[in-house]
């Protein structure tokens, strides 16, 4: 244990787009209710996250999984903004994007797992698999809810 500044920049860069939410609100609303496990496991992972990567002093750093931890970042960010360039309806976020059916919650997860190799850190992995355990389930029963028709 102990503060890694390379953790916080992982964690605040994956994390800090979902600020956008606050500034750029969908229209509509989700119509479907998340079950409470998912909700805990998603908030848990959430907030594993964002502070397990600061306080984990990284392990035999491995750099070029820099190169995939940039790429799913880059990604996420492009998810991101194909959201704000639509109308922000609320099924925009869970669109699929070619055959990955909700990129907005798997983009982060692949950034964090590849971060926890980047900064040779089990705990890290930990945290982004309890985050993948409620965050993937949330987003694909909410993305059946509110996909459009064909």
């Amino acid at each position: 244990m102990g503060f890694s500044i390379l953790g916080l920049i992982l964690s605040v860069a994956v994390l800090a787009p979902n600020l956008i939410l606050l500034l750029a609100r969908s229209h509509g609303a989700a119509p479907t209710r998340v079950p409470l496990p998912l909700t805990v496991l998603e908030r848990a992972g959430q907030a594993l996250c964002l502070v397990v990567p600061a306080i984990t002093e990284p392990g035999a750093i491995g750099w070029w999984w820099l190169i995939a931890v940039a790429a799913a970042w880059v990604a996420y960010l492009v998810f991101w903004a194909r959201y704000l360039g639509s109308d922000r309806d609320v099924a925009r976020l869970y669109e699929p994007w070619g055959r990955l059916p909700v990129p907005g919650a798997v983009f982060p997860v692949l950034a964090l797992l590849a971060g926890a190799l980047w900064l040779g850190s089990p705990w890290i992995a930990a945290s982004a698999v309890v985050l993948a355990a409620g965050h993937v389930p949330s987003a694909l029963l909410i993305a059946q809810s509110v996909r459009r028709p064909s």
